[in-house]
């Protein structure tokens, strides 16, 4: 009867523990899950941020280089009125600019996605080569037009 009573208190100890561990490893497993689901709205609301960056640089981009093109177009017009020495010594110039400015056009329009990282490296130097395109264009406007 003794053994029994010990076999029974046994067996009760080891299911006791065998539930409680199970409950604590459900409590376990429904905190992690419930991390993942907040790490995957983190990272969808990032990506959206990702994007909307994106989309908002590439109209950005899209504009300066209409603002260059147009640029262009009114400094022919402006020295298409001066004397035909000064037109040709300034065409090299402005061809040279047209050519850039579509290689900015070109590289913009075929960039990839290359992720977060990818991107930001992409616009810093993007951003780079057309502020000095911009620099380019108003030293040949301003200097060269008066």
């Amino acid at each position: 009867m003794k053994n029994r009573i010990i076999r029974i208190s046994i067996i009760a100890f080891i299911a006791s523990t065998l539930f409680t561990s199970c409950i604590s490893n459900k409590k376990k497993l429904d905190n992690a899950e419930t991390k993942v689901a907040m790490a995957q709205k983190d990272l969808d609301r990032a990506n959206e941020e990702y994007r909307a960056d994106m989309a908002s640089y590439r109209i950005e981009t899209s504009e300066k280089i209409a603002a260059n093109e147009k640029s262009i177009l009114e400094f022919n017009a402006k020295i298409a009125d001066k004397n035909e020495e000064t037109e040709m010594r300034y065409e090299q110039q402005i061809a040279e600019l047209k050519l850039k400015n579509r290689e900015m056009k070109k590289k913009m329009e075929d960039y990839k996605d290359d992720g977060r990282q990818g991107w930001e490296k992409f616009k810093i130097e993007f951003g780079h080569d057309m502020d000095e395109l911009g620099r380019a264009f108003k030293v040949i406007t301003v200097k060269n037009t008066n």
